[in-house]
């Protein structure tokens, strides 16, 4: 007979968070070298730098039904050991490639497996917020976030040393492997989940060909502007410092101190919720993320000393940090505590309308900085906060927690 082992929710929590820590420090590993990446390939053509960019969300939304389909199939258990392992792998590659072909190739594969370890850890992380019944899911963001900092920090270093990335890369790439090794047995033993809906027959349609939650259209567009600025920062802010700021390495401290005030937000977040509700959470974050980018935006320029230069934007970078940092996992609770969509499709649902907004964000920045100049393109991606402030007062997804 086989024996059953027997896993506490207390492991399966934190096994989770050790997979948001893992994906959140590949991330930043990557985001962290990006300005290096691109010298490397000697892309000074911004909109060109764009379109190799964007590859990293077209593999993102094309992997979108495969996630959804792979997490209802398989678990989500399974799906976050494989994609996890594959995002690190991916990120090794990068470090390896000889030429911008192969690179837009492996930024696609980054893309993919980076959508199959959101969705199916996720998923484990609204299964664990439902053991606990209460609301976890900004602790899980907090780790990433965490875990993020921790990367951007260790990138910053190898930055500073002139370490090339391979071997940045082989590090972490390593690093996520023992995690794998140590923490993959720990995960919620979820199956294949059953919709809720207890009158549907057998032989249902497949859910892209469902008309679907109005709750999660609405949650999914305010998602499709949080992508647009989450791109902003992640795949520019170095780019924003070394080519609008031209500062030198040293001083390149704006995706630091970004996701600095992101994680502290994370963890924040849960007492907001207490403090003022979900929804003036939200309308506070649309409302700084605007003020960020504006700062930021308009006085790029501004100062002829660079150590006020660097002051000024890392003031608007840190307040755009801590205002994205309660949209996506405010947006996953909602979907906890209100959707009757079964988690793994629901997320998926949700992905398939925000991603859309990884895709505009790199052809936008790159167009209007080779047009005009980037900090304008950081003053329209602003605009994006006031939008998100405008949805959520007259939504109704929003209206009620």
């Amino acid at each position: 007979m086989i024996e059953t082992r027997q896993i506490s929710k207390e492991q399966s929590r934190y096994a989770v968070l050790s997979f948001f820590l893992a994906q959140g420090l590949c991330f930043s590993s990557w985001a962290s070298r990006i300005p290096d990446i691109k010298e490397v390939f000697a892309s000074d053509y911004l909109f060109y730098w764009g379109i190799i960019l964007v590859l990293i969300p077209v593999g993102k939304f094309l992997a979108i039904p495969l996630a959804g389909y792979l997490v209802t199939k398989w678990s989500s258990n399974v799906m976050v050991r494989f994609s996890i392992a594959g995002y690190a792998l991916s990120l090794f590659a990068i470090g390896l490639v000889p030429s911008i072909y192969l690179l837009g190739l492996f930024l696609f594969c980054f893309g993919v497996f980076w959508n199959l370890c959101d969705i199916s850890l996720n998923t484990q992380g609204i299964a664990i917020e439902r053991m606990y019944k209460r609301t976890i899911m900004a602790s899980f963001h907090g780790g990433w976030s965490l875990a993020a900092c921790l990367g951007a920090l260790i990138g910053f270093g190898m930055i500073i040393w002139d370490i090339p990335p391979i071997y940045h890369f082989t590090l972490i790439t390593l690093i996520i492997g023992a995690i794998i090794l140590f923490s993959g047995r720990y995960l919620s033993n979820d199956r294949p989940e059953q919709s809720k809906d207890k009158t549907a027959t057998r032989k249902e349609k497949p859910w892209f060909l469902k008309k679907p939650e109005k709750l999660l259209i609405q949650l999914g567009i305010v998602g499709l502007f949080a992508l647009i600025i989450e791109s902003a920062m992640f795949d520019w802010s170095g780019v924003y410092f070394e080519s609008v700021l031209k500062v030198p390495k040293s001083l390149q401290i704006g995706f630091l101190v970004f996701m600095v005030m992101m994680t502290m937000g994370r963890f924040l977040t849960n007492y907001a919720y207490h403090l003022l509700g979900k929804r003036q959470v939200l309308q506070l974050a649309g409302g700084l993320i605007f003020i960020g980018f504006f700062i930021t935006g308009f006085f790029a320029g501004f100062f002829e000393s660079m150590t006020t230069k660097v002051v000024i934007n890392s003031l608007g970078f840190m307040l755009v940090g801590l205002g994205i940092s309660c949209i996506v996992p405010t947006n996953y609770s909602f979907v906890s505590a209100k959707s009757k969509t079964p988690v793994g499709i629901a997320l998926t649902i949700l992905s398939s309308i925000s991603f859309v907004g990884s895709l505009i964000a790199p052809l936008l920045i790159g167009g209007i900085s080779q047009l005009f100049n980037m900090q304008y393109a950081y003053m329209v991606v602003g605009i994006m906060g006031l939008c998100i402030v405008l949805i959520v007062t007259f939504s109704e997804a929003y209206q009620t927690e």
